[in-house]
Formats: C-alpha cells, structure tokens, sequence
C-alpha cells in the first residue's frame, strides 16, 4: 500500500462513451477487486476511483467536475498521483457469481469478473444505465465469455426499466451463490431488500465521496460506518453458503 502520493504515468486512455474514459497507468499494485485509490493533481484537488484493475493500476473516469475535467484533459506520458489501495473490497464467496452494475459502478464488477474467472468461477451480470449512450463495459464483460444482461431505463438498448428488473427470474433460471453490486445508493437499496427476500448473500459497493480515504474526515459515512475503512464493500442479505 502506498499511503503517500506516488506518481504514475498514464499508459494508455480509453473512451468509453461521450464523457467516460478509462485510464492505464505504469503502476502495479495488490489489490481486491472493489478497493479504491486517491488520485492526486498537485496544487488543485484529489478524489477517490474504484479499481478496474490493479496489474495495471487502472481506473475509470467520468467528467463530472472540474478534477475529472483535468483529468480528462491528460495524455498519454502525463503524470497523476496516486495512493492506496483503501477499504474493504468483495470476497469470492461460492462458485456462481451474480454481478449487477448501474451506471459507474461497472467499474468495479469488471475487476471482480477477472478475478472470479481466474479462480474457477461462473458468473451473469446485469448492466444498467439511463440510456443506451451512458452503457459501460457491456463489451469489456462479454469478452470474457460471460452473459451479460443490459437494462435503460428509456429502452434504448436491451430491457427496458430499471436493472433490478430481470433479476428474480433470472434467479429461478440460474443458480446463484452470491450476490455483488456496485451503483447508486437507491439501487443498492433495492438490492439489499431483493436479497434479503430471496435469502440470498450479497456484498454491495457503497461508493461515497471520500475526501481522506484512511478514516479521519467522516465525510464518507453510512449508517454508523466509514465506508472508506468499513466499506465501501458491505455484506447483506444471507450468510454465506
């Protein structure tokens, strides 16, 4: 773990869709899917980014404000300082996986995706978003060989309606050990109470802002806890099976 900021060079930048890119840094790290970094611009601001990978450190970032829009702004060979990797990320937990990713919050699933495979594991996600042009790694999933389910809330591609929709019939139709989650609040909400129903064991992603990422600032916390050393991974539903 680097607890200071380190500088890494971007290697590579990816766009994603109109206002997502995804970046590939010269850094590698130990880390667990569902963990994040602190990515530092010095003289201006630092924010925290879930994990894609971590062999290469790579990160996904959305222009949203004026860090992103500097970050967005980078090349290939630039320099951004990183620390990490905090918090508490998903454990593998059975051999089928269900992931379930809305919006942002792919970002994550697909550092799970790779890790479960590698061990063995089987795995269907269900990938929502607003609309067709705000999909993320719909493809980067698929080209692991896996079933992937895509949700707009507009219909624009794939199922029309929230991604929460196709999940209980998707359960009568595949056996599931495990649940993993990573979106907005409201979603994982959802997700909490469809597990619970369906007694089945779910690790959600609860990303917040987090302004220090060790623990001091409390700006991150949820329900009594400090996501970014309690979380931003937390268990629901069932007990493990």
């Amino acid at each position: 773990m680097s607890s200071l900021p380190t500088p890494a060079r971007i290697v590579a930048i990816v766009q994603e869709n109109a206002r997502t890119k995804t970046f590939v840094f010269d850094a590698r790290w130990q880390a667990e899917p569902g963990q994040f970094l602190m990515a530092w611009l010095p003289r201006f601001d630092e924010k925290p980014f879930s994990l894609v990978n971590d062999d290469p450190v790579t990160i996904m970032v959305a222009n949203v404000g004026p860090f992103t829009a500097m970050l967005h702004g980078l090349r290939a060979g630039d320099r951004v300082w990183l620390r990490g990797p905090f918090g508490r990320g998903f454990k593998i937990e059975g051999e089928r996986l269900l992931l379930v990713g809305g919006g942002y919050g792919v970002a994550p699933l697909s550092f799970l995706l790779a890790r479960a495979l590698a061990q063995g594991c089987s795995a269907v996600a269900a990938i929502g978003a607003r609309t067709a042009s705000d999909l993320l790694y719909v493809d980067r999933l698929r080209s692991q060989g896996i079933d992937v389910i895509v949700t707009t809330e507009d219909g624009s591609a794939g199922q029309p309606g929230l991604v929460t929709g196709p999940l209980a019939p998707l359960l009568q139709q595949k056996r599931t050990d495990c649940l993993y989650a990573c979106g907005p609040h409201g979603m994982l909400a959802a997700l909490e109470r469809f597990a619970q129903s369906h007694d089945l064991p779910a690790q959600l992603s609860w990303e917040a802002y987090m302004r220090c990422g060790i623990g001091v600032c409390g700006s991150c916390e949820h329900k009594g806890r400090v996501l970014c050393l309690d979380g931003p991974v937390l268990r629901s539903g069932a007990l493990p099976r």
